[in-house]
């Protein structure tokens, strides 16, 4: 057993995860001596995920062949991306209206609430700033140091696209900066490989400060939220994204159970970042083309953010119902609208959604963005099922995309998914 624990890395999550909430509940005294063990974590991921991209992208570039099948795979991902968000969105704020969630709360924020919020509003007010034409050119690095050194995954994609597709024209004269560029995300590959280790750690520092920071009972009149929002991101995985497993002919439930470690890192930590290496290597173990996950994965870290989309969808009705805000035809559309744009790039960051929500309650001054500090309560609650939904959303779209582009080994991917 103990060979087991030392062994494996899902036991030893799932023992963190056990101790942090017992030492949370129990000596909550503790939370100001282990809180530094997640930020580590965290920092370690930041430090390591802006470069392992950057390499990623443009080696899925480069072994994609032509720039016309980069722009095809491309092209693809994003219609995938762009249907799967507004649908999540949708239905959510369609059951979010027809439930009535928030209606009897009767919440009146206090100066005191506005001044917690204050920083989530600033940043939301940058993140919006200019409209679409602002995010727009917000896509575009002052320099590539700047996008590396910020952590801004967006741009550092638009980088890389910009480098493979150039590297893809030099021909030869190109060939020692491919190696290089090799190298570095051979580097960066095992640096994560090495940070993931550390996961343990994370999950028990995270666990022991929120435990001893909310307790059990932190849900309280929100509980119905939560309940529901962890409804609709379950639904979403098994209707849609199980379906469309169906769909291209793979088992959802041997889907599930391949990728069940880092399922849990992913449902501890709030976080996907650290999975990312993992997440590639075994997709392209399935039979997913390399060029496919190259190009698919890491764009989807960004923009194909399902559980996101559904909890923007009920989060501002819900707010709307508890600060009895009435909201039109036009307001709501504005709402959607505004949510698709600035969850953009909002790549599993635990916490980011608060500065999303901002954002997109800005765009209807209605809803008093103060309201936010009803939901910093539950928000790492609620970042479980975001945080697992967008990574089911990003595991399931490299395999779609591959059979729509017929570059799917079934045969490999049952062999695999076989393997206990």
């Amino acid at each position: 057993m103990v060979r087991a624990l030392t062994e494996n890395l899902f036991a030893q999550v799932v023992l963190a995860t056990v101790l942090g909430l017992g030492a949370g509940l129990f000596f909550p005294a503790l939370a100001d001596d282990v809180g530094w063990m997640t930020t580590l974590f965290m920092q370690l991921i930041i430090m390591a995920v802006g470069p392992l991209l950057f390499c990623i992208v443009t080696l899925g570039i480069l072994g994609a062949g032509s720039l016309k099948t980069v722009g095809r795979l491309g092209g693809k991902a994003l219609i995938y991306f762009e249907i799967m968000t507004t649908f999540a969105l949708g239905v959510a704020v369609l059951v979010a209206m027809e439930l009535g969630i928030g209606r009897g709360v009767g919440f009146v924020p206090t100066a005191e609430d506005a001044r917690m919020i204050a920083s989530y509003g600033d940043h939301a007010q940058n993140l919006r700033a200019g409209g679409i034409s602002g995010f727009l050119l917000s896509l575009v690095p002052r320099t590539p140091a700047e996008a590396f050194a910020q952590g801004n995954i967006l741009q550092i994609l638009v980088f890389a696209v910009f480098a493979g597709c150039c590297l893809n024209g030099m021909g030869e004269r190109g060939a020692p900066l491919i190696r290089l560029i090799e190298s570095i995300s051979e580097l960066f590959s095992r640096m994560m490989g090495v940070i993931i280790r550390v996961a343990p750690l994370g999950v028990f520092g995270a666990m022991v400060t929120t435990t001893a920071r909310y307790g059990l009972e932190t849900i309280g009149h929100l509980a119905g939220f939560t309940m529901l929002y962890f409804l609709l991101v379950g639904l979403f995985i098994i209707g849609a994204l199980g379906g469309g497993l169906r769909f291209a002919g793979v088992n959802p439930a041997r889907f599930a159970r391949y990728f069940r470690e880092e399922l849990l890192i992913v449902a501890t930590t709030t976080a996907s970042d650290a999975v990312l290496p993992s997440l590639m290597s075994k997709l392209e173990k399935l039979g997913v083309e390399r060029q496919v996950v190259g190009i698919v994965v890491p764009a989807g870290y960004s923009l194909n953010l399902d559980a996101l989309s559904i909890y923007l969808g009920l989060a501002v009705i819900f707010l709307a119902n508890a600060t009895e805000a009435h909201l039109t035809i036009w307001q709501i559309a504005t709402l959607l609208v505004t949510a698709l744009i600035t969850s953009k790039g909002a790549h599993g960051i635990p916490g980011f959604a608060i500065v999303i929500l901002a954002a997109t309650l800005a765009s209807v001054p209605s809803i008093p963005p103060a309201s936010l500090v009803m939901l910093l309560a539950v928000d790492w609650f609620a970042g479980i099922a975001r945080a697992v939904g967008n990574f089911a959303g990003n595991c399931v779209a490299p395999v779609l995309i591959a059979a729509w582009e017929k570059r799917l080994d079934h045969t490999k991917m049952a062999e695999a998914l076989k393997q206990p």
